[in-house]
């Protein structure tokens, strides 16, 4: 009889034949480190229910998000130069309806940025500031990006659509752009939609005509935008009632989306298989790196978990560098304004708009936070164009040579929270070699692509 998953895991971990014959081990691991590797075995359960979006488990919600995170009829005008109609690019600067959350975040490249120039922020309208990050098993983490500035998927989609950097778009035209488009998908899920073809009560944006442009004062550059709260036009002169019937809109259309996104999962990888007792399933160099990593290397504290995150925010004194076209890291307190960002965002999961508060603010902000940013899952990592929340490191071994020497002493004000590991050559070779074992089967096929109509 062939010996239980959990016999052969143990065998494995001992150094031993799974048929039981004793053998020279490749690794001699230590019972702590058999123990710290067993806590990393990845999570095939589903996501939490999350209390604050209603449709997170509805299918057909699932797929009208599937749809729309496809969708670039959402978004308005490409406002940077380097918007010059290229492959590397969405279109012409000046060009409306042509980024979709799908345009950062591709489906066949684990759905991150491998599109944009240089692979390492993203062209959007503008440039972003930082790295998209990736969302396979998103649905995880209690806060989004690389801030914490959102506690709800749903509400980090609605932040995207109103940036000037992403989809430079507005909330009344997306409304709009829902009651010309989508509105059968959308009431058959959330109900009857308000006539956002009404003019008199909500005034007509096109693509051309929504989100942001910037313009000269006497002041400087500015930017002057239509169609999102504050605009002191198009969205500010509807009646407030009608502001809310058009953020709810909004809204549902993004609860939909984050229902689609908790479906993308990593999946279990080599080293869960090696921890399930297939002893082929790594190699020597990556059983090193695997011990390496929970032992002398101490990742856990920071990486441990079935997704390799503790999914909170550290300063690791990174230092500010130029990515892509002159886009650098100065003065970025990441947490520390993303936070308080997100302590008095209306679209929070306890505001009016959530269905259920998922309690995962904090009541309080400390010093610690300055120059502090979120911990990115390992899983489905290796294979990343460019690392850290700026992009600035293009391999694994520059990461691993980052956090070997401690960090950097000219990094972000603050105390770092790394000390130098000092690795041998062939140790970082191991610890690199280990995480590229982390790669899963990632999301089903049909996942990957606009939902298909149901009949």
């Amino acid at each position: 009889m062939a010996a239980p998953r959990a016999w052969l895991g143990a065998l494995l971990l001992l150094g031993c034949s799974s048929a039981g014959d004793p053998k020279e081990p490749a690794w001699a691991l230590s019972a702590e480190e058999r123990t710290a590797l067993q806590a990393l075995r990845y999570d095939e359960a589903a996501p939490p229910v999350d209390p604050s979006n209603r449709v997170v488990g509805d299918a057909a919600a699932q797929r009208f998000g599937q749809k729309l995170f496809f969708e670039p009829a959402f978004s308005g005008r490409l406002l940077e130069g380097d918007n010059d109609g290229t492959s590397a690019t969405l279109g012409m600067q000046g060009e409306a309806g042509r980024v979709s959350c799908a345009s950062c975040h591709l489906p066949g490249s684990g759905f991150v940025d491998s599109r944009s120039p240089h692979q390492q922020v993203s062209l959007g309208a503008q440039w972003t500031l930082r790295k998209s990050p990736q969302l396979l098993d998103v649905a995880f983490a209690p806060l989004y990006n690389w801030d914490g500035r959102r506690d709800a998927l749903w509400n980090q989609a609605l932040g995207v659509i109103e940036s000037n950097r992403e989809f430079n778009s507005g909330r009344l035209f997306v409304a709009q752009q829902l009651f010309r488009q989508h509105r059968d998908e959308y009431e058959a899920i959330f109900g009857e939609m308000p006539a956002f073809d009404d003019t008199q009560r909500f005034p007509p944006l096109e693509p051309e005509t929504t989100g942001c442009v910037e313009v000269n004062t006497s002041k400087g550059s500015m930017f002057r935008c239509r169609g999102l709260p504050g605009d002191g036009a198009d969205y500010d002169g509807m009646t407030p009632e009608d502001q809310t019937l058009v953020s709810v809109a909004v809204i549902n259309a993004s609860k939909a989306i984050a229902a689609y996104l908790t479906q993308l999962r990593c999946g279990p990888s080599r080293f869960d298989q090696w921890l399930d007792g297939d002893e082929a399933a790594l190699t020597t160099s990556e059983q090193r790196g695997a011990a390496l990593f929970v032992g002398r290397a101490g990742c856990t504290p920071c990486h441990g978990g079935p997704r390799l995150t503790d999914d909170a925010f550290h300063n690791v004194g990174l230092s500010p560098a130029i990515v892509a076209v002159a886009i650098q890291d100065k003065d970025d307190r990441g947490a520390a304004t993303g936070l308080a960002e997100a302590l008095a965002d209306p679209t929070s999961s306890h505001g009016e708009f959530s269905d259920g508060d998922r309690h995962v603010l904090p009541e309080q902000l400390g010093p610690e936070l300055e120059g502090a940013f979120r911990t990115p899952t390992l899983r489905c990592a290796a294979n990343h164009p460019s690392f850290m929340h700026t992009g600035q490191f293009r391999s694994l071994d520059q990461v691993v040579g980052f956090f070997d020497r401690g960090g950097d002493r000219s990094g972000y004000p603050g105390k770092s929270e790394l000390t130098a590991l000092d690795l041998g050559d062939a140790e970082r070779a191991d610890l690199i070699a280990f995480l590229g074992t982390l790669n899963g089967s990632g999301p089903e096929p049909a996942l990957l692509a606009p939902a298909m109509e149901t009949p």
